[in-house]
This record gives C-alpha cells, sequence and structure tokens, in this order.
C-alpha cells in the first residue's frame, strides 16, 4: 500500500515537473519591416522633385523679362 502511495507521488509530480523540462523558451520577435529610413528617404525625393518642377516653372518667366 505504501510502495503504492509513492508511485502516485512520484507520478504527480513526473507530470507536473516534465513538460517544464522540455519546455523551449520563446521564439524572439520578428524584426520590423522597416526602421523608417525608406520613409524618409521617399519623402526626401518627393521634396527634391518638387523643388527640380518649381525652378523649372519658375525660370522661364524669369529668363523671358526684359531688362532696359
Amino acid at each position: 500500500m505504501a510502495s503504492n502511495f509513492w508511485f502516485l507521488i512520484f507520478a504527480l509530480l513526473a507530470i507536473v515537473l516534465f513538460p517544464c523540462a522540455l519546455a523551449q523558451p520563446f521564439a524572439p520577435a520578428p524584426a520590423p519591416a522597416s526602421d523608417g529610413t525608406s520613409v524618409d528617404q521617399g519623402v526626401a525625393y518627393l521634396l527634391m522633385l518638387l523643388a527640380l518642377v518649381l525652378t523649372y516653372l519658375i525660370h522661364p518667366l524669369d529668363a523671358s523679362y526684359n531688362f532696359l
């Protein structure tokens, strides 16, 4: 009878402790797809394009002005 008691205690401990021993840690979070530099670079390109277009729109008006 006593051996059944110790077997029951051992079985309960094994059921509780062995899955914890085999557990694996969580996987790390994936790296962000974009850190914002590509967005900043896209905004910079758009602003440079806008400056170029405005320069070529304003330049013919300035060149056609006659200085007397």
